[in-house]
Parts: C-alpha cells; sequence; structure tokens
C-alpha cells in the first residue's frame, strides 16, 4: 500500500460519495433512504450479495463468500467493516394542528440547543421513502408528553404540508453540504461519512481482487439505531448475524479533542468511556497504520518532532463516548474502533463553551465536521486492512524477545 496508490480523480470521486450520502435525512429506526441509497449502490454491482437481518441490519459479502467459519482454520476469518446507518434526529410521534406537531429526539444532544431550532421535515410520499419536497419550521418548547428513551418537542410549521406521516424525519436545518478550507461540512458525518470510507475502500479491493490479487475476506455490515443505545448492533449479536471468528472494524465519528485533533489523521481507538476493545486486533490495525506511515503514530523520546509521518494516524482511548466495538467485544468478538475525529459533534456548534457556560450568544446547530485528508486517510488504511491484516506479534512475544536478548544484563 503505498500513499499514491489512488489517484485524484478517484478520490474526487470519494469526496463526491461522501457528500451526497451526508446529506440524507436518516434518524433511529427511520433510516429507510439510506438503506434505499445502499440498496441502489449494491445492485449496481452484480458481484455483491446483500443479506438482511431480521433487525434490517446489511451485510455486504461477495457472492463466493463462506456462510459460515465456525472451525478453526476451515476458512480465513472474515474482516467485517461496519458503520451505523442513523444520526440524531427528530421523528413526528403526533399531528396536534395543521402547523403543529410533536417529534421526539432519538438520539444525544444538550437540551441548550433545542430552544428556538429550526429543523428541516422530509415527509414521504404515501408509498415510498423518496422526498415529497421539504418544509422548515421552529421549536416552540419541550412537550409534556414523556418518551420512553427520548424527549419530545413541539414544532411550528412555516405552512401546512398535505403529505406529513407519522414516523417522517426531521432534522437540523442546517447549509447544504460541502468541502470548505479542507473540511467536509455536511448535515450527517457521524456516522455517514465512515458509511462512506467503508464503500470507498471495499470499491478498490472489489478492484483488487478481480484483477486477480489477493485480498482479505472483507465484508460489510451496516447497523441500525446505534444513537438510542446500539441496538442494532446487539441485534446482530444475538441474531447470529456475524459469523464465528469474524474481525469487526468499527468506523466511528468520535468528538474530537485537542490531543485527538481534526487533521491529526484517522484513529486507531483503543476504546471508548464503557471498556477497552481487543487487544491483538486493535494491534493488528495499528500494524497496518504504522505500515502505511512507516512510523508510529508518535514520535518516541529517542526521534525528534519531525520524524512524524507525512501519513497521519493517531492511536487513542477516546474515551469521551461508547462505539458499537463495546457490543461486539463484549459479545466475544474480535472488534476494535477506528474512527474519524469530527467537530460540532452531534451538529453542535462551539460545544466546549457551551458545557463550561462560557458560551456569549444562544447555543446553535450547526454542519458537522471532518478533515479531507482524516477521510482519505480512512479508506487508505480500510484498503491495507483489506489488502491483509495478519496478527501483530503479541505483548508477551514481545517481552519474550526483549528477555532473550537482554538477559545477560542482569548476570553481573
Amino acid at each position: 500500500m503505498t500513499l499514491n496508490a489512488l489517484s485524484e480523480h478517484e478520490r474526487q470521486g470519494h469526496l463526491d460519495l461522501a457528500l451526497q450520502v451526508t446529506q440524507l435525512p436518516t434518524a433511529a429506526g427511520r433510516e429507510q433512504r439510506v438503506i434505499a441509497w445502499l440498496t441502489r449502490w449494491i445492485e449496481a454491482r452484480p458481484d455483491l450479495a446483500l443479506t438482511t437481518d431480521r433487525a434490517g441490519n446489511m451485510v455486504v459479502a461477495f457472492n463466493d463468500a463462506p456462510l459460515t467459519h465456525t472451525k478453526a482454520g476451515a476458512a480465513p476469518s472474515p474482516v467485517f467493516f461496519t458503520a451505523h446507518l442513523d444520526h440524531p434526529a427528530f421523528v413526528v410521534e403526533r399531528m396536534i394542528a395543521p402547523t403543529t406537531l410533536e417529534l421526539s429526539f432519538r438520539g444525544g444532544v444538550m437540551d441548550d440547543y433545542f430552544t428556538d431550532a429550526r429543523v428541516r421535515l422530509w415527509p414521504r410520499t404515501a408509498d415510498t421513502e423518496q422526498s415529497s419536497g421539504t418544509i422548515e419550521g421552529t421549536l416552540i418548547g419541550p412537550s409534556p408528553t414523556p418518551g420512553a428513551y427520548n424527549k419530545h418537542w413541539l414544532c411550528e410549521l412555516d405552512a401546512a404540508h398535505d403529505d406529513i406521516t407519522l414516523g417522517d424525519v426531521a432534522t437540523w436545518a442546517v447549509e447544504p453540504g460541502a468541502v470548505e478550507d479542507g473540511l467536509i461540512k455536511t448535515l450527517v458525518c457521524d456516522d455517514l461519512v465512515a458509511l462512506a470510507a467503508a464503500l470507498c475502500a471495499f470499491d478498490v479491493l472489489r478492484r483488487k481482487r478481480a484483477a486477480g490479487e489477493k485480498i482479505e475476506d472483507v465484508r460489510l455490515l451496516f447497523t441500525r439505531a446505534e444513537e438510542i443505545g446500539f441496538i442494532g448492533a446487539i441485534a446482530a449479536c444475538r441474531l447470529g448475524t456475524i459469523p464465528t471468528g469474524a474481525r469487526l472494524i468499527a468506523l466511528e465519528n468520535s468528538r474530537a479533542f485537542a490531543d485527538s485533533p481534526i487533521g491529526g489523521g484517522p484513529i486507531v481507538r483503543v476504546g471508548d468511556r464503557l471498556s477497552v476493545f481487543s487487544p491483538t486486533l486493535s494491534a493488528a490495525v495499528a500494524l497496518r497504520a504504522e505500515q502505511i506511515a512507516g512510523a508510529p503514530a508518535t514520535p518516541n523520546a529517542q526521534q525528534k518532532a519531525d520524524a512524524a509521518p507525512k501519513w497521519r494516524w493517531q492511536r487513542k482511548l477516546m474515551a469521551g463516548g461508547a462505539c458499537e466495538a463495546t457490543v461486539f467485544f463484549a459479545h466475544g468478538h474480535e472488534a476494535t474502533c477506528v474512527c474519524l475525529p469530527l467537530g460540532n459533534y452531534h451538529n453542535m456548534a462551539d460545544l466546549d463553551a457551551v458545557q463550561a457556560g462560557t458560551n456569549a450568544t444562544l447555543p446553535r446547530v450547526d454542519r458537522e465536521f471532518v478533515s479531507v485528508a482524516d477521510f482519505h486517510g480512512l479508506v487508505d488504511l480500510l484498503i491495507a486492512c483489506g489488502e491483509s491484516l495478519p496478527q501483530a506479534p503479541s505483548t508477551m512475544e514481545r517481552i519474550d524477545k526483549l528477555w532473550n536478548e537482554r538477559q545477560g544484563v542482569l548476570e553481573g
């Protein structure tokens, strides 16, 4: 894998795909527009097979991929790139009046951001998930109706709309997605820009495979309802959607911090606020990143600062939130996470100041954003993992090597 393996034309195509998919409205349990888009993408590639489990999770594999891996050594363990299909957003729960709706919010956003916020409703036609035109409105306060796992808000639309249906999705009313100043700024980075990276990498691996190059048994898993507690991922584990022996690389967009900056490269995430992930798989992915970069993520104390590689990557705990790798690992699967550092996490602009109470203006929602270079780096890393993902040396192997080489120092 080299840094110049992909042409500028290919890179631009990846960016175009990312901008297209990340502007689709989606919410936990109401991911149909993304599912329809993905289905068309898969159907255009006859060498791929799509299966959907009873929870609506989507698995994409090559037509000739083995169905099960129940015996050790019977077949190479499949490598799954996984991402979730939803994002924090509203769902229509009740129509109170022609222009007044009750919306539930499915996801985690501070209450401060809902005050007088503008939202965009995406009505469906009667029998499809295609938009019949959007209409905007303003949140006018919380609803007294309690939600089982989410809060309800009242919304006053700018005008009545004939096609509103219970279950329609409403999103924050933000500007269209665009590439600006080296950043992808769009409605849904979390997690659709990761989904885009998985598709872009998978397409490159498809071409390599068709050309006769040997790659891993790479598959894609797209889960539902992550934003309300990893419900799709839990279902995938309980339903046996994930074959025995699989290695899962969960893809995420995680809130950037000073020590995990935007522009610092994709992050091999070794854990979250709930758990640490599979150490062997995390080490294997980190090894592939190091092989691409030609250097560790951080120069050690014996190296100059300018030893940092041109292809940048990071290795972090990222304990500010939780991700599906925890669910997969808890169910006995080998799992880790690679994430992109994210700005305006869950569309919350100026979040640090709002949390600290030092914001000078009313909290506002805005487009999420990630670095273009980080996005391309994630595609590079996934391609590398799909080409080959050998197990990295274990910690004990490294310790034994040190002992065997240097035990003589104790003889004096």
